[in-house]
């Protein structure tokens, strides 16, 4: 039977901020060493909803503060005021801090609650489970501050955790005269600190952290006070799943998030979360990615190819084809040679540039495949020489091994550019028409800037799941890639009309520094050839003109 991921149990976690002359404060706490999740860890007061945070009392004390106002804060269809207790009664128990109004209307004073002693005592049952939280705050004349609260932060636990929570994190202000104090259970201290210094004592391996707690502590520590810290937080705004995963980086263990390169990769090779997948490419190393697709990277690492040229071993035992054949290197060879455990019977290039197909003469040499692919352009750092064996068009079916490999024709990039869809895993290699962690170059003459953002559109017409770049980590939500794309390219290209409203006619040296005025300087010699390419499509579209070297809007 497969292995099957605990499910996150819902949780809340409240974020207490206080203002004092040395600036921000945020209270944390030490869990108990025996403890099942985060043993001698510092956190933030929480833990995960109990069955009681629904009761109606709360519901009746909730005022203007509704559930289906929380839920639709929380995405959630129902239930999300459940999560407002949680963090209250959380902390309450953990802590000592209690977040209620009296029946005057202000934030409750616990010192009128009998001596401290009482309110500990009520605290313990209720932390054991004795005495509801409703039941107490009924007795007292509470009702949880609900209004207090400001959703934050959402995390889940990475799988293959022994306990996982799909915890909501909430912030408040500190309540006027209560400092809190652990429980001597499931807590064993207890600190107020600002959250830089927290991150400095978590560096010095002075305090144990788990990850959403660092990451925290690092948005924390963009505030210098509570006013600053609930603007933001009061702000409407989108708060994305922060979903970690697990995985194996040349330093050990490495927590990963999805604007990391290998997230998506790690996710589908290990989705139990065993963490041993690598989050870092190894030339010359074979990744198995799916049944019919393996990895072997180049080992030409560098500024225009990233960790190093992807090669594909595509199909079974039936056969094999190898995808972009890399440089000419006679070690990269090899490489493909062993990691083949099956005859080597086709070589297909997704372009000629340098990087990707010059391999393909030596692979052929050693193995006597059929090359195939589109000629090189007469076109600056192509290889002139590569003469595919068979011609391939757009929208062609190779049978490749017990799999099939359908041609897509992308020009943009380069005008002999072609992507493969594995269809029966809906994985798309995609050459360097898509790559991972920068945009790529757009090179008049070959290059075309309106070719390019039409192939990617082209693209959002296929069944795909996964992007197989040229160099990089599988890559997941093709659309949104796409889109991220054409969304950074327009804004490019915005930025060019923008500067051309400047006034006069201008030449690509004087537009460099307006258009890319993001980018270094040193990197400025190829941004031109995207800032020509660019210009070119605004000037087919019948938006600008060109007279002596020098450019001007129409």
């Amino acid at each position: 039977m497969a292995e099957l991921p605990l499910i996150p149990r819902p949780a809340a976690t409240l974020i207490l901020a206080r203002d004092t002359r040395n600036g921000l404060e945020v209270f944390l706490m030490q869990r108990t060493h025996q403890a099942a999740f985060v043993p001698g860890g510092y956190v933030f007061p929480g833990g995960a909803l109990d069955a009681a945070d629904a009761a109606s009392f709360f519901a009746l004390r909730a005022g203007e503060f509704n559930d289906p106002q929380a839920s639709r804060i929380l995405g959630l269809d129902d239930g999300g005021l459940a999560f407002w207790v949680a963090a209250i009664r959380e902390c309450f128990e953990e802590a000592g801090l209690l977040l209620a109004y009296d029946a005057d209307g202000n934030i409750a004073d616990t010192s009128r609650y009998g001596a401290p002693a009482e309110l500990d005592v009520l605290r313990t049952r209720v932390a054991s489970g004795e005495f509801a939280f409703a039941d107490m705050c009924e007795h007292l004349q509470l009702r949880p501050a609900f209004d207090q609260l400001r959703y934050f932060a959402h995390w889940v636990t990475p799988v293959g955790a022994p306990r996982r929570f799909d915890t909501r994190f909430f912030v408040a202000i500190a309540p006027n005269g209560q400092t809190g104090s652990h429980d001597n259970a499931e807590t064993i201290g207890h600190a107020w600190m600002r959250p830089g210094d927290a991150l400095e004592r978590q560096r010095a391996g002075e305090l144990d952290m788990m990850f959403a707690t660092i990451r925290t502590l690092e948005e924390l520590a963009r505030f210098d006070d509570t006013a600053s810290l609930m603007a933001h937080a009061s702000t409407p705004r989108t708060i994305a799943v922060h979903l970690p995963r697990v995985s194996t980086g040349p330093a050990g263990r490495r927590v990963l998030l999805p604007a990391d390169h290998a997230y998506a990769e790690v996710g589908k090779l290990d989705p139990n979360g065993h963490g041993r997948t690598l989050s870092h490419i190894v030339p010359g190393t074979v990744t198995v990615l799916s049944e019919h697709l393996r990895r072997v990277t180049a080992p030409n690492p560098g500024f225009m190819t990233g960790p190093g040229t992807n090669s594909y071993l595509v199909g079974t035992r039936e056969g094999l084809a190898v995808v972009d054949p890399g440089p000419a290197d006679a070690a990269h060879i090899e490489q493909l040679l062993a990691h083949a455990d099956a005859p080597i019977r086709w070589i297909l290039t997704t372009h000629t540039h340098i990087d990707h197909s010059p391999g393909a003469a030596l692979l052929k040499a050693r193995t006597g495949a059929q090359v195939l692919g589109l000629p090189a352009p007469a076109a600056g750092n192509q290889e002139q020489g590569f003469k595919p064996d068979i011609t391939l068009e757009h929208n062609q079916r190779v049978a490749i091994g017990g799999c099939t490999l359908r041609v897509i024709h992308t020009p943009g990039h380069a005008s002999n550019h072609l992507c493969y869809l594995l269809e029966e895993e809906r994985i798309l290699l995609t050459g360097d028409h898509i790559m991972q962690g920068s945009t790529v170059v757009i090179n008049p003459p070959d290059g075309d800037m309106r070719a390019y953002l039409a192939s990617l559109q082209q693209l959002k017409q296929l069944d795909v799941e996964y992007f197989a770049p040229g160099h990089g980590f599988l890559m997941d939500k093709p659309h949104a890639v796409i889109d991220r794309i054409v969304a950074h390219r327009l804004a490019r290209e915005q930025k060019i009309v923008d500067a051309l409203r400047r006034g006069k006619a201008a030449s690509i040296e004087e537009l460099l520094p307006f258009a890319y005025d993001d980018v270094p300087q040193q990197r400025h010699a190829m941004a031109a050839r995207s800032l020509l390419a660019h210009l070119h499509k605004l000037e087919a579209e019948g938006r600008a003109m060109q007279s002596e070297s020098r450019w001007s809007l129409l």
